[in-house]
């Protein structure tokens, strides 16, 4: 029997038009065009339905073979759905489909605004809806996702170098066949254009095409909101060595949001930390600068080595730079940390600091990123 779907169009475009007039009127005057690599971006991965819609009136396409199926009116969106054919829109069908505004609009993936297409293709689980973008538009928005787009400059001038190298070596080493990048922290955060903002445009522009190069090649640019003081050296968190990433001195040790407490009673611990029965002791081995390398777990039943980021993940620890200490009644211990995130590569609020201080982009990111060059390419 054929898969019948039932597509519902949004009734919230309708009181919600008036606002969203206003609000792409203003991006439209205050955010240049412009014309850059086309990235890949997952919205959203194995749903059951999506909705899909446009900010002006949108041509709706087979994506294989380009014809046209239809249309979406202006501000307008409906769900798609899987069907024995693929992808359905409301009465259109296909294997997948390309959603293309016109106009430059804006397209409407689940619930978030987005500059550039959209395809929905089925996989496995349900459907993928991707947002195809030119990569300086994509930044506007990662700006403001990944740092307050009201941050000195310099310091979002950085996070665009940054940002947009990353978005590059994963395009070229990590491409995947059907996106290039999430939209989360597992790539970096993208929400489309409501995380734009007059400064992520400035940082942006000013840095339009710049990229991190050691020895001719884009470098894998990760970065961190705070490493609490010292970054580390990268294969001390993951495995293999890099020459650029190396442990540096960092400005954020002071930085109130960056400090963090967290309390486990024996009993959490031992179900988070399996394989080694009822823990008995947790000897740590520290890194030259203070983070935490390893872990010696002894239990009642076994002993286990684990490497700090492990431990971080496991006990949904901020850091790997924290002390522990026994506590009583209740009895529990009682990790107290600095730092967010992995520590290496560029801190973000270190990169706030030095900028406040009045540091430029560039010698910035020349501290977090060791032996780099500032390089320059057209993005076709």
């Amino acid at each position: 029997m054929r898969f019948q779907l039932a597509l519902t169009q949004l009734t919230c475009f309708s009181y919600k038009r008036w606002y969203w007039w206003s609000v792409f009127l203003w991006l439209a005057l205050v955010a240049p065009a412009q014309a850059a690599m086309q990235l890949r971006v997952a919205i959203h991965q194995g749903v059951s339905q999506v909705k899909i819609g446009s900010f002006t009136k949108a041509v709706v396409r087979d994506y294989n073979t380009g014809k046209p199926l239809g249309q979406i009116a202006a501000m307008n969106a409906f769900y798609a759905q899987p069907s024995t054919d693929g992808v359905a829109i409301e009465q259109m069908h296909s294997g997948a489909m390309w959603i293309e505004p016109s106009g430059n609009g804006y397209a409407y993936i689940g619930d978030r605004w987005y500059r550039g297409s959209t395809l929905v293709v089925p996989t496995t689980n349900g459907l993928t809806a991707v947002n195809y973008v030119d990569l300086e538009q994509y930044l506007y928005s990662v700006l403001g996702a990944e740092m307050n787009g009201n941050w000195p400059l310099e310091a979002l001038k950085a996070q665009a170098v940054a940002a947009r190298t990353y978005a590059i070596y994963k395009r070229e080493n990590e491409r995947r066949d059907i996106y290039d990048l999430e939209n989360t922290q597992a790539s970096q955060v993208y929400n489309g254009v409501e995380s734009e903002s007059p400064g992520t445009y400035a940082a942006v522009d000013a840095t339009t095409g710049q990229v991190l190069t050691y020895k001719n090649q884009i470098i894998l640019s990760v970065f961190h909101a705070c490493s609490g003081g010292h970054t580390s050296n990268v294969e001390d968190v993951w495995v293999e060595p890099l020459p650029y990433l190396r442990a540096v001195k960092d400005f954020d040790q002071n930085v109130s949001a960056c400090q963090w407490v967290k309390t486990f009673s024996p009993e959490e611990l031992n179900t988070r930390i399996s394989g080694v029965g009822n823990l008995v002791s947790l000897t740590p081995i520290l890194t030259p600068y203070g983070s935490i390398k390893t872990i010696q777990v002894v239990g009642d039943k076994g002993t286990r080595q684990l490497k700090g980021e492990a431990v971080r993940d496991l006990l949904g620890l901020r850091s790997t730079r924290f002390n522990f200490t026994l506590t009583e009644n209740p009895l529990a211990v009682r990790f107290d940390g600095r730092g967010l995130g992995h520590g290496l590569g560029m801190s973000q609020w270190g990169a706030y600091t030095l900028a406040q201080r009045g540091v430029k982009y560039q010698q910035i990111l020349q501290h977090y990123y060791q032996g780099i060059k500032i390089s320059q390419i057209q993005v076709q």
